[in-house]
């Protein structure tokens, strides 16, 4: 019988690459729990050196500019799961929108119907017939601006490398940004709906929880979970999620690809629209370049909550909110857009797919 030699392969040494490579798994794994641990760190630290109060009220600021945030995310979020493009003219829309809800206030008075009027002056009753008015003609406004976008400007370089569009889209929010300040001008424009909400909600630990601030972290939830249900249950937001997974296996299912495109930039640029409402409530003026800033630090929220997941990007804005606040609160608040950009470097190094993102295999 032959003897069979047992063949003793040497050991293979990790190269540094390897460690790199394990050192970037490790850190992905835990990187949510490390952003929620830094997150609570930062509100122990800024109760120990200004009070618990204070902390509370960075807490109650965080949440409601981070609805905001929030609400601009989810419309990049919705465009970029379609069809892969990062759209830099969706803060603009959501400017555009704010001064479309200001054109509705006005003209309103102008045709002895004061919207103005009846919100603050006729309760709650009065609030929401205001709102009922204003929010869908200001949706129905954006949704159609962010139809003819895709039309004019996308559709035709959908199939162009991924550069063209990204150029056209830089090209589009420099337009909106012109028009918007050649109509409106260079100064703030006070929207008229500061005094919509007004009043405290209650107190809770020396913090005063206002109307307002229930009103805009409220709406952003409900706008959350109101499209979350509406991609996941109805027949067109399947179509969505079919034209995202893979776009050519949709067409040849029957799925109307241009008109199932277009849906998706009317309702993401109508959430930027309610971004808008919301936006001209809460702080009561706007101005043509609001949504340059905006528009980037809600594609950061999109970025760390998982771009192309809905509630990511809504969780992602929250979060963004948080850190900018309370960062600003620690270190000054010259430093607050820094902070924000620096998480988006973090988030794209050690986790690009985001908090609630996927790992999807590239496509062929």
């Amino acid at each position: 019988m032959s003897q069979q030699t047992a063949v003793i392969r040497p050991a293979v040494r990790p190269t540094t690459a390897m460690r790199v490579r394990r050192i970037n798994e490790v850190a992905a794994q835990i990187f949510p729990a490390v952003i929620i641990a830094v997150l609570v760190l930062l509100i122990i630290i800024t109760a120990q050196q200004s009070g618990v109060a204070v902390a509370g009220e960075q807490l109650l600021n965080g949440l409601t500019i981070g609805g905001v945030y929030a609400l601009i995310a989810v419309g990049y979020t919705m465009v970029y799961g379609i069809i892969e493009l990062i759209n830099f003219a969706h803060g603009d829309v959501f400017t555009l929108s704010a001064f479309y809800s200001v054109l509705v206030v006005r003209y309103s008075s102008a045709l002895g119907f004061d919207l103005n009027s009846l919100a603050v002056n006729h309760g709650v009753g009065g609030f929401v017939l205001a709102m009922a008015i204003v929010l869908p003609i200001t949706m129905l406004l954006a949704g159609l601006t962010g139809v003819t976008i895709e039309r004019v400007a996308y559709r035709r370089l959908r199939n162009a490398p991924k550069l063209a569009p990204l150029i056209t889209a830089v090209g589009v929010s420099f337009f909106l940004e012109g028009l918007m300040q050649a109509r409106a001008g260079s100064a703030n424009v006070p929207t008229g709906m500061r005094d919509w909400v007004r009043g405290d909600a209650f107190t809770i630990g020396g913090v005063t929880v206002t109307w307002k601030d229930i009103f805009v972290v409220g709406s952003a939830v409900f706008a959350m979970v109101l499209l979350q249900t509406f991609v996941r249950r109805t027949r067109l937001g399947k179509a969505m999620r079919a034209t995202a997974q893979e776009r050519d296996a949709s067409l040849l299912s029957g799925i109307n690809i241009n008109r199932t495109i277009a849906a998706t930039f009317f309702i993401g640029s109508a959430m930027a629209a309610v971004g808008g409402v919301v936006y001209s409530i809460k702080e009561g003026e706007i101005t043509w370049n609001l949504g340059f800033q905006f528009g980037i630090i809600a594609f950061t929220s999109a970025v760390l909550g998982g771009i192309g997941n809905i509630v990511g990007a809504g969780l992602g804005g929250f979060l963004i909110g948080l850190f900018a606040v309370f960062g600003s609160q620690l270190i000054g608040a010259q430093w607050a857009n820094s902070i924000i950009f620096i998480m988006l470097i973090i988030v794209l190094t050690f986790r690009p797919v985001g908090l609630l993102g996927q790992r999807l295999p590239d496509r062929a």
